[in-house]
């Protein structure tokens, strides 16, 4: 998640596929559930809460209550999936609400934040 990782590391991780938790995976997968304001002034909070569970392996993002999202937000969660790839780990969505989307869409995150299908379309 820290900058000095993540280019220590390189950008090669970003194009690694996150694969599904399984539904034994499931039970065991950490939750995180996006705040309906997932703007700058949340960002402390929902860092915080994403370095928590990242060691965690299995991550379960729900973002059906988003309902204002903007690009630190995404870079947020782009640098979160970033490094849990890059720990191995796995990452599956609950849900995601009509905000997220939109956003996510509009700047080109959809498939690299491994949105739902139903998402993308």
């Amino acid at each position: 998640m820290a900058g000095k990782r993540a280019r220590q590391q390189g950008t090669g991780e970003a194009d690694a596929e996150v694969s599904s938790a399984s539904s034994a995976d499931t039970a065991a997968a950490a939750p995180v559930l996006l705040p309906a304001d997932c703007r700058m002034a949340a960002q402390a909070a929902l860092k915080a809460e994403l370095l928590g569970v990242l060691k965690a392996g299995a991550i379960v993002l729900d973002g059906t209550q988003v309902e204002r999202v903007d690009t630190a937000a995404l870079q947020l969660l782009v640098l979160f999936r970033r490094e849990l790839d890059a720990q191995g780990g796995t990452l599956r969505w609950h849900g995601t609400s009509d905000a997220l989307n939109e956003a996510a869409g509009l700047l080109g995150l959809a498939q690299l934040l491994n949105l739902p299908a139903e998402a993308l379309a």
